[in-house]
């Protein structure tokens, strides 16, 4: 059996395994439910309502002269730019509502980070369960006569779709898992940056948060498209550690509340036992001392 078959399943798998043990892990951490990850989530999708459309949009216009279109040579760093400032915008902006509107308790850096595990969480979730579509498809169509499946005319390029994903080689069949990976590490990161806006009160944090989602995705796009995936995901890992880097620099412990500390309980005094400071002889020898 090709080893692929363990490979693109296990790709998939991990897609949906990782955001939920990381989910798993930072609520039984900070002991607190899910409904911050959840709001998480639904942000990235109701961001995706407006981010996929206008995205449809801006493609219609630049490809009716509406827009002008870039150089050749400039249309590669264009595309990454406009896709990764499309991205920021949206999903930082959504972020920010829910901040805002939705998650109005969600004030402190672990609140934070489980808002943020929930964004890119749900993404990598929403992709694993199209891997591995995609894959039972794919395992499907290997084995089957495409000729009654597939018009005539795009049966060569059908072929030639099916043939290049089961010649993956070995080290990529697994880059969909791993990418999550770091997209996650960046989505807590820039749910840290918005929520500065509010601890700061501050607002250039919100543009810092859309520039970085802006970089991170126009680095992929032009590194993949110009030197490969493999090159693509050695640029999101040094952005990862770049990340890591500021989730430990905005850490702040948590406010205590009223009523939680634990230090020992005050001893009382004895009222009764204490003699009174101010006798009439204390108060005549403190006039020479």
């Amino acid at each position: 059996m090709d080893v692929r078959y363990i490979l693109f399943s296990l790709n998939g798998l991990l897609m949906l395994a990782v955001p939920v043990g990381l989910g798993l892990y930072l609520t039984r951490r900070f002991q607190m439910g899910w409904r911050l990850w959840w709001i998480g989530a639904a942000t990235f999708v109701l961001s995706q309502v407006g981010h996929i459309p206008f995205n449809a949009m801006l493609t219609q216009l630049f490809q009716r002269g509406l827009l002008p279109t870039p150089a050749p040579e400039w249309g590669l760093i264009f595309n990454a730019v406009v896709l990764g400032l499309s991205a920021g915008l949206w999903e930082e902006t959504a972020r920010y509502a829910a901040y805002r509107w939705w998650a109005r308790e969600a004030r402190t850096w672990k609140r934070g980070l489980l808002l943020g595990a929930g964004h890119g969480g749900i993404e990598a979730i929403l992709l694993g369960v199209l891997v591995l579509v995609n894959f039972v498809i794919l395992a499907a169509l290997r084995t089957s006569n495409l000729s009654g499946l597939v018009p005539s005319e795009q049966l060569e390029l059908a072929n030639q779709q099916i043939q290049a994903y089961w010649s993956t080689p070995l080290p990529l069949t697994l880059l969909g898992a791993v990418e999550r990976v770091f997209a996650i590490i960046l989505h807590l990161t820039l749910s840290l940056l918005v929520l500065q806006v509010f601890i700061r009160r501050r607002f250039y944090w919100l543009a810092a948060s859309i520039a970085w989602h802006a970089l991170a995705n126009a680095v992929a796009v032009y590194t993949a498209a110009t030197y490969g995936p493999l090159a693509a995901e050695g640029a999101l890992a040094v952005n990862a550690l770049l990340c890591l880097v500021v989730i430990a620099k905005l850490y702040t412990p948590e406010p205590v509340q009223l009523g939680q500390e634990s230090g020992p309980e005050p001893e009382l005094l004895d009222v009764a036992s204490l003699e009174p400071t101010d006798t009439p002889e204390s108060l005549d020898r403190s006039r020479y001392q």
